[in-house]
């Protein structure tokens, strides 16, 4: 699975003009489902997207987790982070997996996120999204798992 996740003072997430979701401060995490991913460390990805400490303590240093700050997460499935790398100019999604294992694994990483206590707004899979953001820092860190 591939992320982006941005830190935010505050997300909109609207789908044909209806605001869908939005938090205040906390990440944007946009979330790739790749065909080789098979689910099984899902949970282990929730804990480290939880306690990645990329928010300042009173020292201004990056030693505070979404958690530690009450923060919100804005998990959004992104399916063109999935792409192959080359040289061309069009970009080819064929490593992104189907869209009924990416949803479920999508679904069950926000589940895990919630059980570790912090609030979860999400997207509406598969939808033409339109995102509001105003990056923190700005702070964005791409991971692979």
């Amino acid at each position: 699975m591939r992320f982006v996740i941005q830190r935010v003072k505050g997300s909109t997430l609207r789908v044909d003009n209806k605001v869908v979701s939005q938090i205040k401060h906390g990440l944007n995490v946009f979330c790739g489902v790749c065909e080789t991913d098979d689910g099984s460390n899902i949970e282990k990805i929730a804990n480290k997207i939880v306690n990645l400490r990329i928010f300042e303590d009173e020292n201004e240093k990056l030693n505070l987790s979404v958690k530690d700050v009450g923060g919100e997460i804005l998990l959004v499935s992104n399916f063109t982070l999935c792409t192959v790398p080359h040289s061309g100019n069009r970009p080819s999604f064929i490593l992104s997996a189907d869209k009924d294992k990416a949803n479920e694994y999508y679904l069950r990483l926000a589940d895990e996120i919630k059980k570790l206590g912090v609030n979860v707004a999400t997207g509406v899979f598969g939808a033409d999204m339109q995102i509001e953001t105003h990056l923190d820092g700005p702070i964005n860190i791409y991971k692979e798992f």
